[in-house]
């Protein structure tokens, strides 16, 4: 417990924990996004793909399934915003008083702007749970087009809820915000896992910047498809 204690007391510890439940935060990501592009499966004779890819996922494991993966979630999200905030106020610590001329040499735009992208991924979340998940926001203003929540209907809502352009855009900037985050966090999390070598930087830059591109382009496809009537 001492060396467990003492581990997170330090600023390597805390990139440990970052890390790791980053590693299970780009599993989640990925998954979500794949689940969500059966929206492009046409309707079949019982009925959408996507409508049966949610029934599966609270079905599994006799309905424990999705509260495992929402509990481990959660546990990831907490804990990479705890170590995100020990490591923001060490910086601070370290360096009470700005420099009088700051030379962005060895960072990038994405990793400058992770402490905005966060804040801005948590109110995304937040938002995206009350309008898909509990149907909590039906307006016609910020939720649903015929402001009507479908229990069990993904394909009705996703439809419904891109067909407002507020909606959709507030998506497709959180999905650019989740870009910036997702860049960085993959190059830091293979860099603090051991993967940071001159022979494998080339591979590890590869690795962060299609597997973002993969992500953001498929996630912001949806609204874009639904907006341009490609999705009806």
């Amino acid at each position: 417990m001492h060396r467990a204690a003492t581990l997170l007391g330090s600023s390597v510890g805390r990139k440990v924990v970052m890390a790791a439940s980053g590693v299970a935060l780009f599993g989640f990501v990925t998954g979500h996004m794949i689940g969500n592009l059966q929206i492009y499966i046409p309707r079949g004779p019982d009925g959408y793909a996507i409508n049966h890819y949610a029934v599966f996922l609270r079905t599994f494991l006799h309905g424990g399934g999705i509260w495992i993966a929402r509990f481990t979630m959660l546990a990831a999200v907490c804990l990479h915003i705890w170590a995100a905030t020990m490591l923001t106020i060490e910086n601070w610590k370290a360096r009470p008083i700005g420099y009088r001329q700051t030379r962005n040499v060895e960072t990038t735009y994405a990793s400058r702007t992770m402490i905005w992208s966060g804040p801005i991924l948590a109110l995304f979340v937040i938002y995206h749970i009350l309008h898909f998940t509990l149907g909590a926001v039906q307006s016609t203003a910020f939720g649903l087009a015929d402001g009507r929540f479908v229990e069990g209907d993904v394909y009705h809502n996703v439809v419904a809820g891109f067909q407002i352009p507020m909606v959709s855009i507030f998506y497709i900037v959180a999905m650019l915000a989740l870009g910036l985050h997702m860049y960085h966090g993959i190059w830091s999390m293979l860099q603090t896992l051991g993967l940071s070598h001159p022979r494998w930087n080339r591979l590890r830059f590869a690795f962060s910047t299609g597997m973002t591109l993969l992500v953001v382009t498929g996630n912001i496809s949806i609204p874009v498809a639904i907006m341009t009537g490609l999705v009806r």
